[in-house]
């Protein structure tokens, strides 16, 4: 009889679960088709929304542009966000998207050339930071306006720019509505031993680049184990290099004289924000014109990550650590602005941007474009803040956008 009820319990557990579980994949696939697999949607009958979503918003003034999407053909609901590309811009008498995919050999350079020379005012890319850093090296410095359709796990450049992660409709609007801002990006020559001579090779950064432990936590995590669990993957991954050895370097920011210390990792960053509300750089923007430099050192073991980890979450939420206690203190936080940084380590260490590893290096220098990239922003949210001379943030206003309408993001090709 025991056995019984305990089953009859399990059941009566399991269908209120299966309950939730389709009601919330439901809603999830009605709000972001991205989110939800082609045969899941076929099989719990999500529908596509209704075109009168794709509708232009009443005070919007009409463009006669020409979108571009440049997407990796591998990626879930790929060929939804082509249809529903097409709609929208079918709805607003705009032309015909262009769609190109990337390949293996070529993550979206080449194509972005493409739809520059195809005439394309705005070229949108659609995947990852990796997808989005390819598209943005071609259209840095070109004036061609860019969007973004975020689609992998970290999006960190899309979620620093303010864009609406997970809602595909207000996506697509700021696409083809949106407000226009020029975004910094910084230029890395990463030069390295290779055959007996040295080579540089050079690499857009969007969000940071890092080498030492920074780069080791990005080189070891799993890809298998970042599609489960997204972020919190590097995070099980830093566990495994905290007993690495510290790096020597010497950074000089702006041609001062180097300054040589031993640390945990130096970073290079554009933007100071990280998943989860971590504000790694708290000062960093988009829109001020410079880089920032940060080294970050931890000693006597856990107690130093420990007191490290403090710091960052601390100063994230605007708390400062008085300089009298720094020396004190088992791990330390060094932050500078400036147009550019040479950063030389005593030995190879392996260098990441954005999260992807570039290997290892000896030398790196980075510099500053300002205002190269024009990024497409959304209306009703406040632009990326732009630092004024005496370093203070302020908000850069937008015109408010009318909230009646709504638009997808999924495409095909022309």
């Amino acid at each position: 009889m025991l056995a019984i009820i305990l089953s009859s319990v399990a059941l009566l557990i399991g269908l209120i679960a299966l309950t939730i579980g389709v009601t919330t994949t439901r809603h999830i696939g009605l709000r972001d088709p991205v989110a939800v697999p082609h045969m899941w949607r076929k099989i719990l009958r999500i529908k596509s929304r209704p075109s009168n979503e794709l509708a232009r918003s009443s005070d919007s003034p009409a463009r006669r542009e020409r979108i571009a999407f440049i997407a990796n053909p591998t990626k879930d609901g790929v060929g939804e966000l082509r249809e529903i590309s097409m709609r929208a811009c079918s709805v607003r008498y705009m032309p015909e998207p262009l769609w190109y995919f990337t390949t293996a050999d070529d993550p979206g350079k080449g194509q972005a050339q493409a739809a520059i020379d195809a005439g394309a005012d705005v070229v949108v890319a659609v995947g990852g930071d990796g997808t989005v850093r390819a598209v943005a090296a071609t259209l840095a410095g070109s004036g061609v306006k860019m969007g973004i359709l975020p689609m992998g796990t970290g999006n960190l450049f899309a979620r620093n720019v303010g864009l609406p992660l997970g809602d595909t409709p207000a996506l697509m609007r700021t696409i083809l509505e949106g407000e226009e801002t020029a975004i910094d990006v910084v230029w890395l020559d990463v030069e390295r031993a290779h055959r007996g001579h040295m080579e540089r090779d050079r690499h857009i950064c969007l969000v940071i680049a890092g080498a030492g432990f920074d780069a080791q936590m990005v080189a070891g995590t799993d890809d298998k184990l970042k599609r489960k669990l997204g972020w919190f993957a590097y995070f099980l991954s830093a566990f495994q290099h905290i007993g690495e050895k510290r790096m020597e370097a010497s950074v000089s920011v702006d041609d001062s004289p180097a300054v040589t210390s031993q640390m945990r990792t130096v970073l290079v960053a554009n933007v100071g924000s990280l998943p989860g509300g971590i504000r790694l750089i708290p000062d960093a923007s988009v829109t001020d014109g410079s880089l920032d430099v940060a080294t970050l050192d931890a000693r006597a073991g856990v107690v130093g990550w420990t007191d490290l980890f403090g710091t960052v979450m601390a100063q994230g939420a605007g708390l400062k650590q008085p300089d009298a206690l720094k020396a004190w203190r088992t791990s330390r936080i060094d932050h500078v602005r400036g147009k550019s940084v040479d950063i030389h380590m005593k030995h190879p260490q392996k260098v990441q941007v954005d999260g992807e590893p570039l290997g290892r290096a000896t030398a790196i220098r980075a510099e500053v474009s300002p205002g190269a990239l024009i990024m497409r922003v959304p209306v009703n949210e406040p632009k990326p803040k732009r630092s004024n001379k005496d370093g203070a943030a302020d908000a850069l206003d937008v015109a408010p956008a009318d909230a009646d309408a709504g638009d997808g993001a999924k495409g095909t090709e022309a």
